[in-house]
């Protein structure tokens, strides 16, 4: 199978790590990053990443050109809705396809209001006031007419607190006020056959627009809106559209957006892969989605990523309260240790371990993990059984780790440790190549 060569630009948005995450372990797909110098987490997740100036700073579109095809790209995922409209309207000059609606589509919904004015009459909308109308219903909305999520909005309840967000706020519209519950309707639309898939989530808890918490719900009515917002704004591939209930309990239309979400690995992991199903829908191929049942909760945090040097060929681990910590084995330990085979670094447990040593590797399932298994005395100490300079030690007792680090000299870890060993950087320190100028 021909594999697709990926860029996802910029990568270290939330839209662009989730496309990481959906697309990295798909034998599709070779997976590349690209975004601005400055420090972001796509510079440690992605395989490979490349520095671009960004879309608002000269030569942004000749150094994405010269990248794509040096890189020999054949997809890219505009992942920022700004890059989305600059991204397709330089379709025709940049030699790869981009992952998008239809130009005007993608220009449509960069505006709320252009998109209420798109859909008006056939989804209910929100009111939107002119500024200049004598009377309003407190509490309104003002909101960033090219925002995203809840980024930018400021309620007013009061004609002192519209005027001072009206300053606050560039390019502001006025809306009616929605206070109900909201949902994020996660949609993926073929060309041809139209809707395949729409998928409500509540979103529980939000910080700076983003959704961290949501549960996926089942809400017929919004297959017949995805229908309608689908059809008349000509969207294909994924994308997505967010509702409030008004105080009548009516769903209203928040925005569209034609592009990947954060949260959108809510559904991703029932079956839907929105970003290698788009790539799918690009080449016209047959789509069939297998999806399943059930209600998923996603719960959304900072997550740890290190670059941090240490060589080493050989690893020695203990057993006992390290790769074994109350009866259940330690799946970090496990992690790193697949990890080093995979690299193909010997690993080698040593331990004191007072029971049948055979018996309780065979209750865990480690037996034949290890290179080599050395089952010390009491009293024996680890560090004269440890022969490679280039080795490092793993184990949870500080006395242990200060013998070892004392007479072999070299870099000794406990189970707290072992994170920044497999948490770590994925792309090579020459592949952070800089075409920002």
């Amino acid at each position: 199978m021909r594999k697709r060569n990926v860029l996802v630009f910029p990568a270290g948005t939330e839209i662009g790590l989730e496309i990481n995450n959906a697309l990295k372990n798909c034998k599709e797909v070779a997976l590349y990053g690209a975004g601005q110098g400055i420090p972001n987490h796509a510079m440690f997740a992605f395989p490979e990443y490349h520095v671009l100036p960004s879309i608002y700073e000269d030569e942004w579109l000749p150094s994405l050109i010269d990248l794509v095809r040096d890189l020999k790209i054949d997809y890219i995922f505009p992942a920022y809705d700004d890059v989305i409209v600059a991204l397709s309207q330089a379709a025709n000059e940049i030699p790869a396809a981009v992952i998008s609606s239809p130009v005007g589509t993608c220009e449509i919904t960069r505006s709320k209001s252009a998109t209420y004015r798109a859909l008006a009459g056939m989804v209910r909308v929100p009111h939107v006031y002119d500024p200049t109308d004598a009377f309003f219903n407190y509490p309104l909305l003002v909101k960033p007419d090219r925002g995203q999520g809840s980024q930018g909005v400021r309620m007013a309840r009061t004609e002192e607190e519209l005027h001072r967000a009206m300053r606050e706020v560039t390019a502001p519209i006025v809306c009616e006020y929605l206070p109900g519950e909201e949902f994020t309707v996660d949609c993926f639309s073929d060309r041809e056959r139209g809707l395949l898939f729409a998928g409500a989530r509540s979103r529980r808890r939000i910080r700076n627009g983003i959704s961290v918490n949501t549960l996926t719900a089942q809400l017929p009515e919004v297959k017949v809106i995805a229908g309608i917002i689908g059809r008349l704004l000509n969207l294909c591939g994924a994308w997505f559209f967010q509702l409030k209930r008004a105080s009548d309990g009516e769903l209203v239309l928040l925005e569209v957006a034609p592009r990947i979400a954060g949260a959108m690995a809510a559904h991703r992991v029932t079956g839907v892969n929105f970003p290698l199903l788009s790539i799918f829908e690009h080449e016209r191929l047959d789509i069939t989605l297998m999806i399943n049942r059930g209600e998923v909760e996603l719960d959304r945090a900072l997550s740890n990523r290190y670059r941090y040097e240490v060589t080493f060929t050989t690893a020695y681990i203990d057993l006992d309260d390290t790769l074994i910590m109350g009866g259940r084995v330690n799946l970090q330990a496990i992690k790193f240790i697949y990890q080093c085979i995979n690299q193909g670094k010997t690993i080698k447990l040593i331990t004191r371990h007072q029971s049948d040593l055979g018996n309780t590797l065979r209750k865990y399932r480690l037996m034949n993990l290890f290179d080599d298994v050395i089952h010390l005395a009491q009293g024996e100490p680890k560090s004269s059984l440890i022969t490679e300079r280039d080795a490092i030690f793993i184990d949870d007792s500080f006395a242990e780790r200060k013998d070892v680090a004392h007479f072999c000299g070299i870099p000794t870890f406990d189970g707290s440790m072992l994170e920044v060993l497999t948490e770590r950087a994925e792309f090579v320190s020459g592949e952070r190549n800089d075409r920002s100028t």
